[in-house]
C-alpha cells in the first residue's frame, strides 16, 4: 500500500484515530492519538508507506455514534487482511447488534466452529478497526469483560453506551 490518511477525535472515551486507505476504508483505529500505535495494528505486509492527515467519513461516523446514532459506524468501509476464518469472523463481528453481545463461545459457534473458542478470541484480538468492526461486543462466558486492546475501561464504556445499563466488570 502506498499512501493512507488519518485523523483523531475527541470521544467522551479519549481521543480516537482511523486510519483509512485511499479508498476510504478504514484500516485500523482505536482509542489512541499515538499514530505509530494505530499504524502497527494493521499487518506489516499491508502498512502504508505514507500517512498524511485528512478528514473522512469514517470521522463523522464516530462522533454521530457518540451522539447516540449507534448505526452510524455500520456502513462504514473497512479493508482487513487475513485467513479465511480471520475475514469471517470479522463479517460476523459487524452483525452482532449493540446492546446484545456474545460470549466468545457463542461467537465460536456463529462461525461454525464451535470448539474454537481460542480461534475467536484471538479474531477478535487481531481486529484492527475497532468500533467499525465491533470486537468490543464480545465477552467472556458469565458476562465478564475479557480482554480489549484498548483496556477495559473503553470496553466498558461502550458496552454501557449501547445497552443503556452497566456491563459487568471482569
Amino acid at each position: 500500500m502506498t499512501a493512507a490518511t488519518i485523523q483523531t477525535v475527541d470521544t467522551p472515551d479519549g481521543p480516537f484515530t482511523i486510519l483509512s486507505d485511499d479508498d476510504a476504508r478504514v484500516l485500523a483505529s482505536g482509542w489512541s492519538d499515538d499514530v505509530d500505535r494505530i499504524v502497527a495494528r494493521v499487518r506489516a505486509a499491508d502498512r502504508p508507506s505514507a500517512v498524511a492527515k485528512a478528514e473522512t467519513d469514517a470521522a463523522a461516523a464516530v462522533l454521530a455514534y457518540y451522539a447516540g446514532e449507534l448505526e452510524a459506524i455500520d456502513g462504514i468501509p473497512v479493508a482487513q487482511y487475513g485467513t479465511a476464518m480471520q475475514l469471517a469472523g470479522w463479517r460476523a463481528l459487524r452483525d452482532i447488534a449493540p446492546g446484545r453481545p456474545l460470549t466468545y463461545a457463542e461467537f465460536a459457534v456463529e462461525l461454525g466452529s464451535p470448539s474454537a473458542v481460542r480461534a475467536a478470541a484471538s479474531i477478535c484480538a487481531r481486529n484492527a478497526p475497532a468500533l467499525f468492526v465491533p470486537c468490543h461486543r464480545v465477552l467472556r462466558t458469565g458476562g465478564a469483560l475479557g480482554g480489549f486492546a484498548w483496556g477495559l475501561d473503553v470496553k466498558r464504556s461502550l458496552l454501557d453506551r449501547e445497552a443503556g445499563v452497566p456491563a459487568l466488570l471482569s
